[in-house]
């Protein structure tokens, strides 16, 4: 289908990558892999003739269609979401307009016999077939299948494509990309804003495409879900195996282990060589045979070792100062958008040291909810942080505020205090910007770069409450995986909005779902999320089976949603009565003290003495129901 050869492409003096050949074959689905800035976007717009290379050469088969999924789209404005996805089926489209002006001059003529009106239904019989070969009976239902698997409702299909968000457009270009029955699909980094559903629903149809796809993505599992074959750039070079992500991973492991070893095994027999040599020479009845132990040591082809690109950010999250033990307390939080819904009567109590993964559809009020938090946007309810509690947030299009027409330096000094601008270089080195990196202006930088430098960025004000809105977007594998680990070390309270399943793997304790202006707990990590929600999706579909719902089958292993929810209530309970406790004891012994000092004037102040017995009769009952809450929680 594609067949690349000695493919070159040069910035500033330096190579992304030179003389690089493969071929494209029906099938295909590749990731195509590498750090941030290694080439991956660029090799995209090679492979769809947005870009001409320095050398080299791309061939393409007759007649192959090339679809192209890019990061930036452009739209034009006052069409639905219909309107646009229709744009998939040009020539469909033209068809139609063919059909309506021949049925329209047929209604309008009445010479039945004449040849003129003959040619009509000629050709209005060839079109027909012509329309019913593309499929034109059925891209209509095509398209509304499509959409609805990306995430859209029916409701949306006539709205307009200007009062959806970018991630929506996105969602939009790309189905009319999997309409287009394009031979080779090039997408760039298509799950960065879908939903876990939505990324599902693509892996799926992904999985049964029969074109070739290049697929640049930082999402491991989907790539292991959806790819048979890895090319990565690195250093200029690539390397290309036939198989998903992480068995690549494995295999170019093992591969460079066995250069390396017979490199070893050359260098041993090398430097015997040279030995002989050395010992040969001095000799003159030698000299011969040391003349020919050098031939023989010229010829020798040198075994090489791929080489590797170690080089790896170190982040680390220190917690500023230790908050109290609710961190975040939410009650009645609504927020609407004109008539549209997002939250309602949201409740949320969050105690120090959790880590929450909030998931959901998009729209569904998970970014929402974090602004809502970090009081960005205004609400109806209440929103109260704890004790000595200090937010750092990191936004979804955290990387669009830096000023791209400033220096990753100038940004950091500009942005950093007294305390620790001289920090500000060693920073930078830390999420690898050296050397001349940190002159560059933020412009140039490639996505990953940007988001990196919002990360560092992020780094210069204290918190102990990290709430990351989407941080993946962008970042390499390698960057996420060290991010990941930060985050897993992060001694504060984290609330994490993401669709990234591996990356959310064993990172967060508890998940709240977003569903219709309402959340709903799981105490698990995403995987525990996913079973749940499969087994429930399995019930509404097996209406037999949900009315014979089993008791669980490994009490030993998991507790049941149920009794994890009561003993999350149980707790939270406890939390507010402890707290009450504590503030009665302090506001008694505050009371004790002034009528130790004045008791002859508080004696006939019975204001005074009532409240005094209101607070000790209050202290009794908390401590009683206390003691009741402990004895259900132990049981």
């Amino acid at each position: 289908m594609l067949n690349i050869h000695n493919l070159s492409v040069s910035f500033g003096g330096e190579f992304l990558f030179e003389e690089v050949s493969f071929r494209l074959n029906p099938g295909d689905r590749v990731g195509l892999i590498g750090k941030n800035g290694a080439g991956k976007s660029t090799m995209l717009k090679l492979l769809s003739s947005e870009m001409r290379p320095d050398t080299g050469v791309i061939a393409f088969d007759k007649d192959v269609r090339v679809g192209f999924l890019k990061q930036d789209i452009d739209f034009i404005q006052g069409r639905t979401v219909l309107e646009e996805a229709y744009q998939a089926f040009e020539e469909i489209k033209a068809l139609e307009l063919q059909l309506d002006d021949i049925n329209r001059k047929l209604a309008e003529r009445t010479d039945y016999e004449s040849e003129g009106y003959h040619q009509l239904m000629v050709d209005l019989s060839d079109i027909t077939h012509h329309y019913e070969i593309l499929g034109g009976y059925n891209y209509q239902g095509d398209t509304e299948k499509v959409l609805q698997g990306l995430g859209f409702k029916r409701e949306d299909f006539d709205k307009l494509t200007d009062t959806f968000s970018g991630g929506w457009r996105m969602r939009i270009e790309l189905a009319k990309l999997l309409l287009q029955s394009n031979d080779v699909l090039l997408l760039d980094e298509p799950t960065n804003h879908l939903d876990i559903e939505s990324i599902i629903w693509l892996e799926q149809f992904l999985q049964r495409y029969s074109g070739a796809v290049v697929i640049v993505s930082h999402d491991k599992m989907f790539l292991d879900n959806v790819t048979n074959r890895t090319i990565e750039i690195s250093l200029g070079k690539i390397y290309d195996y036939n198989k998903p992500y992480s068995e690549y991973l494995v295999l170019r492991n093992e591969i460079r282990e066995q250069q390396m070893n017979a490199r070893k095994n050359q260098d041993k027999q090398i430097q015997q060589a040279e030995r002989l040599i050395e010992k040969f020479r001095a000799k003159a009845t030698k000299a011969s045979m040391a003349q020919s132990l050098m031939k023989k040591l010229d010829k020798i082809e040198r075994v090489e070792v791929d080489e590797e690109d170690s080089s790896v950010m170190h982040v680390k999250f220190p917690v500023s100062v230790q908050p109290g033990k609710v961190v975040i307390e939410a009650e009645e939080v609504a927020k609407h958008y004109g008539e549209k819904k997002v939250l309602e009567n949201i409740d949320l109590l969050v105690e120090r040291g959790s880590k929450i993964a909030f998931v959901g559809q998009n729209g569904q009020g998970k970014t929402t909810l974090a602004k809502i938090i970090v009081g960005e946007l205004s609400h109806k309810g209440n929103v109260k942080l704890g004790h000595n509690v200090q937010l750092g947030y990191f936004a979804q299009n955290q990387a669009e505020y830096l000023d791209g027409e400033k220096t990753v330096l100038g940004l950091m000094e500009d942005s950093a205090n007294d305390t620790n601008r001289s920090k500000v270089r060693d920073m930078l080195g830390a999420f690898l910007f050296r050397g001349d990196d940190v002159d560059k202006k933020i412009k140039v930088l490639s996505g990953g770069e940007r988001n990196r430098l919002a990360l560092c960025k992020m780094l210069l004000d204290p918190f102990n409450v990290l709430v990351m809105d989407e941080p993946t977007n962008h970042l390499d594998i390698k960057s996420k995986n060290v991010l990941k680990q930060a985050l897993q070390n992060f001694e504060g309270t984290l609330l994490l909005v993401s669709h990234d399943r591996d990356f959310l793997q064993g990172l967060t304790d508890s998940v709240f779902e977003f569903k219709e202006g309402a959340i709903k707990e799981y105490l698990g990590d995403i995987n525990f999320f996913l079973e749940q929600r499969n087994v429930s999706d399995f019930r509404a579909v097996e209406k037999a089976a949900a009315e014979k719902i089993q008791k669980e089958d490994d009490k030993d292993t998991r507790r049941s949603y149920e009794d994890q929810k009561k003993r999350k209530a149980l707790k939270n309970r406890l939390s507010k009565v402890e707290s009450r406790i504590t503030g009665l004891e302090k506001e008694i012994k505050a009371a004790d003290a002034k009528l130790a000092a004045d008791y002859d004037r508080l004696v006939n102040d019975t204001s005074f003495f009532g409240d005094y017995e209101r607070k000790k009769k209050e202290l009794k009952a908390l401590t009683a129901e206390w003691e009741e809450l402990m004895m259900t929680l132990d049981e």
